[in-house]
This record gives C-alpha cells, structure tokens and sequence, in this order.
C-alpha cells in the first residue's frame, strides 16, 4: 500500500459567510487543480497503490481535493503531527524537562564515600547534537569540584523512576530494533540511546575485521565480519538477536577503507546513561571506584535517600526546540518522549497508555473526530497507527488558526529544498522554499503533511 497525505496549507474553522465568495477565476483554478490531481492519482502507474489526499484552502475554507480523504490509511512518521499537537496542547511549548546530579554519603578528604545519583524525566537532548551531552556532564564535573568532590568511592546510578520500563512501542517489528532509529526511550536518555559500532579492516585481506561497540550498550558483540580485498565493496550488516543480547556483526570491510561507523539501539537507556556518565567523569579527572548501576538493579539493598543531596541540575531546551528536532530530522526518539511526557502530566508515571490518553484529549479540543485515527505510538514507526487525510488537514488547520500554536508549528516543519527531511526534495521547483510539510516513510508507505503557498498567495493545507 503507498499512502499519500497532502496537507500542503491550512483552512481556517468557521463558517462560509467569513469567507470571500470565489469568484468564476477561483472557480476554474481550482476545477484545473482538480482535473490536474486527478490525473495523477488516477493514471495506470498508480493502478497498485492506494492514496488518500485532501487539499484546502486556508483563505476560503473550502475543500479543493478530496480522494479517500476519510479513509484509514497507515502515516509513517505523519504521526508525530498528532504527537506535536499533544504536546503544544498538554505540555506547552516553553516547558523544559530537569535532569538532576544528587550525591549521597559523607565527603572525606574530596573522596564521596557514597554513589552519585542521576534522575531523569526524559530530556532527548543530552547528545552530541550541539555538542550539548559535553556541556552538561562538564558543567556536573565543576560542581561536583564546587562540592568538594574529587573522587566518588561508590557507584554511579541511574533513576528513571519518572518513566516505566516499556521501552519500545507497540507493533515495532523485530527485525529493525537494532538500528538507532528504534532505540528505546527512557526517563534518562543519552547520545539519543545510541552506541556506536566501529568495524575496522585488518591488514590483510581474508582476515577477520575488527568490531567495537561503545560500552554500556548492553550488548555482546559476536563478530564475523572480515577484511575484503582493497578496493571491494563494503558490506558490513549488523543484527539484534531476539533470544540473548547478542548483536552479530557481519559483511565485509576493504582492507584500505576506512572504518566503517553505524549507531546501534542500547537494551537499557538508564544503565547506558549512568555508563557514559561515569566515563564522561574520569576522563575529566573524577575517579569513580564503583561499577554504573540501574537503580532498579540495586534499589534493595541501597539506602539511596540517606544524605542525599542535590549537586547539580540541568534543564532542556523548551519543547519547542525539541519538537523541530522532532519534526525536521523526524526522530522517532523525541516523539516517544514527548508522548510519555504530555501522559504525565495527568500525574503518575509516564506511560505511553496515559500519552495517548493525553493525546486523545488534545485532539478532540482541536476538533479531530475519535474514529478518524488510530494511534498506538508517538513516532509513526509501528504499523498498528492508522488517520486519516482529513484527519491530518484538521490538526493542522486548527494548530494554524491558534496564535499560540502558529508561528512555532512552522517553526517545526522541514522546508522544501533547504533543511530537515526535505532539504533534498521539491529543488528547482516552484515548491522550493514555499512549502513547509511533514514527511513520512516506512516499508511501502509514503506521507506528506503540510502547507504550501499558491502563485496568487492562497494558503493551502
């Protein structure tokens, strides 16, 4: 099935007397852009595909396309529109997501006789984008130094009470969850829950490649990749097996190319957390004696309140700023969080049960009907979501009609030629530069969500 969403504007809700009557010029524009888009949805090459589309007018309020419009089509990453609509609704565009640094025990001569304990509520953007993940564990390190602490004679922890342990979302298939793009969410995230495999050639030709997997992943690294004849083809693959965690590396590497660099999706997001946490301080001078912990791994038998005190805290960009990483790069990771987040603020744990909660209540203010979607995660990566065109042009439309939702919904959108998932698409076109919309794509299915601008300046969704 191809599925196609065109939402490339926006009509405004309200009734047709606040409109301008077309007039006999507007009326056979849009008769040609019908005649035009019929031909192209129904021409024989798209005789095995199944589409739905719908076209408005922002300025007129009036439908201009419609083919299955209401029609339960399967959205890709469309779905983070749904997911960026709960989340202006129920979390607001401004609030930020605290990550803390506390401490236990006793100080003695600089040495903390006790653990370091990191709490987390989700922040997606301790990573290397803007090399932020460096500035947040530098700026933990210089208060540490402030607390008198030097070195850490017990374990580094990690809390992600805030969140639950599921990971993953519904109807993810199996065959992809090693790849970074299906890394699992957490209340404490780092590098976007990603390692990096590095799978570099031996000397020789015939002999076995070497494999290296930044620690804390959680995995065990089973190598069968080997050194190719220089100048081959490079065919390193790599796979997550379902019954031990075991990634198997497999393919080739030229002896005289370069190594080969893939990010792969960590088991646990916490524990790799409290891994990178503790590499990140000793190797700007803080020692740690203890081994990186889950806290559910050692809650038992630890007294981890007795001392306990804040040493440091970080807050994350706005939702704003993580929603256009969201939107532009259409990373799965953000929109996860972003569901579990907008769940709890019904107050309890972050759930993807109570994000969709959230998520259903937000949409039915913005007007979307509850038998025109069906969502099951945040991202668009499971094939159990379903919406439809209209569906996506009503959210769309009622986001641009808010003024507390307008300028920072197009803030998030890729635009056609210049950035994020569009900057190569639509170039040399009267599109380029004009319209703003969101991509989708998994096996078989293609969306496109948006706004565009007509030669006369008519806003379309």
């Amino acid at each position: 099935m191809l599925t196609l969403t065109l939402a490339t504007g926006c009509a405004l809700a309200g009734s047709a007397a606040r409109h301008p009557a077309p007039s006999p010029r507007d009326s056979a524009a849009a008769a040609r852009l019908r005649q035009d888009l019929s031909a192209i949805f129904g021409a024989p090459l798209m005789s095995h595909a199944q589409w739905a589309v719908e076209v408005r007018s922002i300025d007129r309020g009036e439908r201009l396309f419609s083919l299955n419009a209401d029609k339960l089509m399967m959205p890709a990453s469309n779905m983070k529109i749904l997911t960026l609509a709960a989340a202006a609704e129920t979390l607001g565009w401004d609030t930020r997501m605290t990550t803390t640094l506390a401490a236990t025990g006793v100080v003695e001569g600089g040495t903390l006789r006790g653990n370091l304990i990191a709490t987390g509520s989700g922040d997606p953007t301790i990573n290397s984008r803007d090399k932020r993940a460096d500035a947040v564990f530098s700026e933990w390190v210089d208060a540490l130094k402030s607390a008198g602490i030097t070195a850490v004679g017990g374990q580094v922890i990690g809390d992600d009470q805030a969140f639950d342990e599921e990971g993953l979302g519904g109807g993810w298939a199996w065959d992809y969850l090693q790849y970074g793009y299906a890394a699992p969410v957490g209340a404490l995230q780092y590098n976007e829950n990603v390692a990096e495999l590095i799978v570099s050639p031996s000397a020789q030709a015939g002999d076995p490649a070497m494999a290296v997997l930044a620690p804390g992943s959680g995995l065990t690294v089973h190598n069968r990749a080997v050194t190719g004849a220089p100048g081959s083809a490079v065919t390193i693959a790599y796979r997550r097996r379902l019954d031990a965690p075991v990634l198997e590396v497999t393919g080739s590497v030229a002896a005289d190319a370069r190594p080969v660099q893939r990010t792969v999706a960590v088991v646990n997001p916490t524990l790799f957390f409290a891994e990178s946490l503790r590499h990140a301080l000793i190797a700007r001078g803080i020692p740690v004696a203890g081994p990186a912990a889950d806290l559910d791994d050692v809650a038992a038998g630890l007294d981890w309140e007795a001392g306990r005190r804040i040493i440091a805290t970080s807050e994350s960009p706005p939702v704003r700023a993580i929603a256009t990483v969201m939107m532009k790069v259409s990373h799965n990771l953000y929109a996860e969080t972003l569901l579990k987040a907008a769940g709890r603020t019904t107050g309890g744990l972050a759930t993807t049960g109570a994000g969709l909660h959230a998520a259903a209540a937000a949409l039915a203010r913005l007007g979307v009907a509850e038998d025109s979607y069906v969502m099951v995660d945040g991202s668009g990566l499971s094939r159990y979501n379903y919406v439809t065109a209209a569906a996506l042009t009503t959210v769309l439309q009622r986001m641009y009609a808010d003024p507390a939702h307008r300028e920072a919904l197009l803030a998030t959108l890729p635009v056609a030629g210049t950035d994020g998932t569009l900057e190569r698409r639509m170039r040399r076109t009267p599109a380029e530069g004009n319209a703003r919309a969101k991509t989708g794509s998994i096996a078989n299915v293609r969306t496109l969500s948006g706004f565009v601008r007509t030669r006369d300046g008519e806003l379309l969704v």
